[in-house]
């Protein structure tokens, strides 16, 4: 007798006639469940830096107080281990405190599932490095693309991006609205910290602020030296350090000139870190009513000045001649 088809007539199957609607919602349910800490292993390419600091400091102190309040996020790997997907920090101080199991919650997701989750779950910390806000929205906007999510072609001049030579990395002129929305940024500033990922590490850590001999470069002036090559950005580095000098803004938008022309040479980098920035001298500043009471009323600025510049030679002499004595 040939098999005849299966037909679905929507009807309820053997066991949900004979489990109760309690039991169907218990099995739909995630929980909460105690896993070993060396089963879990980090999200790959994690983003954000766990580091012992005042934060981690206070976040140790809840946890031996009040044990670890809400559970980790994690989902399971093939090899029978566990990858984080939320509770990096947590992990981090259980093991400070010696804890050897955590509880975790654990859920079935694709890369591009986790990837998002991870991103979100950790965007809106306050204490975010900008390299490290950059790497997040970079992976996420991939994430996004591999879901499916339309993605229209925008001009460059609307992301302010001058030149389409490649550098140390090229980011994708895609639409990033949906990003946008989601993580309450303009596109455009999206698109300049995504840039921040093209700095070479020693650079990441200056505008970090991360750098060992405190040395700081700011924002703006580290996304326009995103468009140096690698090359050329380590001789900035080499220049930055001998001379603890970072450059301006001006000087790095000339770094980029130079660089898109095939100009930019170490040498150059060199002698315009060893040149003094105006902002990098000493100014003495006072008002002028603090000293008018010294001069006669029908004496211009210019006079005034003359007069100081004459006065304080005479000083200088003077003293010269007393130590020679």
């Amino acid at each position: 007798m040939a098999n005849l088809p299966k037909l679905d007539l929507g009807l309820p199957s053997y066991d949900s006639l004979f489990s109760t609607e309690e039991e169907r919602q218990e099995a739909n349910t995630e929980k909460v469940m105690t896993i070993p800490i060396n089963k879990i292993k980090d999200f790959e390419g994690h983003p954000f830096h766990v580091t012992m600091d005042e934060d981690m400091a206070k976040l140790i102190d809840s946890i031996k107080e009040n044990d670890m309040l809400m559970p980790a996020l994690v989902r399971p790997k093939p090899d029978g281990t566990y990858e984080m997907i939320s509770g990096h920090r947590r992990k981090f101080a259980m093991s400070q405190l010696g804890k050897n199991e955590m509880n975790v919650i654990i859920r079935d997701l694709d890369d591009d599932q986790a990837t998002i989750l991870m991103v979100d779950s950790n965007i809106q910390r306050e204490n975010i490095y900008p390299s490290e806000r950059g790497y997040a929205y970079k992976m996420r906007l991939e994430a996004m693309k591999h879901q499916g999510k339309r993605i229209e072609e925008i001009p460059d001049d609307e992301l302010g991006v001058e030149y389409k030579k490649t550098t140390c990395g090229q980011v994708g002129h895609k639409s990033i609205d949906i990003l946008a929305d989601n993580v309450g940024e303009s596109r455009k500033q999206i698109q300049r910290f995504i840039r921040l990922t093209y700095l070479i590490e020693p650079l990441q850590e200056m505008v970090d602020g991360r750098n060992e001999n405190e040395i700081k470069i700011a924002f703006n002036p580290a996304v326009e030296l995103s468009y140096l090559t690698e090359s050329e950005q380590f001789d900035l580095v080499n220049a930055i350090i001998e001379n603890q000098r970072t450059p301006s803004l001006a000087q790095c938008q000339e770094f980029k000139r130079l660089s898109h022309d095939g100009e930019l040479t170490a040498d150059f980098i060199e002698d315009t870190l060893s040149e003094e920035k105006p902002n990098q001298r000493e100014k003495l500043s006072f008002q002028m009513k603090e000293i008018d009471k010294y001069f006669p009323k029908d004496y211009t600025p210019g006079k005034k000045k003359d007069l100081m510049i004459h006065l304080l030679e005479s000083w200088a002499k003077k003293r010269s001649r007393e130590q020679e004595r």
